[in-house]
């Protein structure tokens, strides 16, 4: 696996990973060869992402109209291990995998029922100013609570 330039060994980088979000493959993403289409995984991303951060409890702050903070996705990869397939069920982990300043770079993993990694990801985050467009800094409570590492699902 040393084509994934994130990962630097797999069994370390798992480690980590608590929170998950099930998912289950729908007919409408996969495409002609039968397995899932390439664009989808980041669509499973944004839903476990979400799901982590309304975990987190930001989300809930994030959405109200009052807030002076959004986040922003400033980018994102996929790197594809195994073909997936219509109804499959997968549990996509989700961790913060360095906190920086404004920043955080989220980490994915896929994996199947069986245990075996189908996909993994990761991107970076940023929380701006919805004012100024610049980034704005995490409090310490949001920083620790990015870098709490606690078994959870939803």
């Amino acid at each position: 696996m040393s084509k994934i330039n994130y990962i630097t060994e797999m069994t370390e980088w798992e480690k980590d990973f608590n929170f998950y979000y099930p998912i289950k493959v729908r007919f409408s993403e996969t495409d002609m060869f039968g397995h899932l289409n390439n664009t989808v995984p980041f669509t499973y991303f944004e839903m476990a992402r979400i799901e982590f951060f309304k975990y987190k409890g930001f989300m809930q702050e994030w959405v109200k109209p009052s807030n002076e903070t959004i986040p922003v996705v400033a980018d994102l990869q996929c790197d594809f291990l195994q073909q997936v397939f219509f109804d499959e069920e997968l549990k996509i982990y989700v961790k913060a995998n360095k906190v920086g300043t404004s920043s955080v770079d989220i980490h994915y993993m896929g994996r199947r029922e069986d245990g075996s990694i189908c996909f993994t990801g990761r991107g970076t985050m940023v929380q701006i100013s919805k004012k100024t467009g610049k980034g704005v800094p995490w409090t310490e409570d949001k920083r620790n609570l990015l870098q709490t590492h606690e078994n959870i699902n939803v």
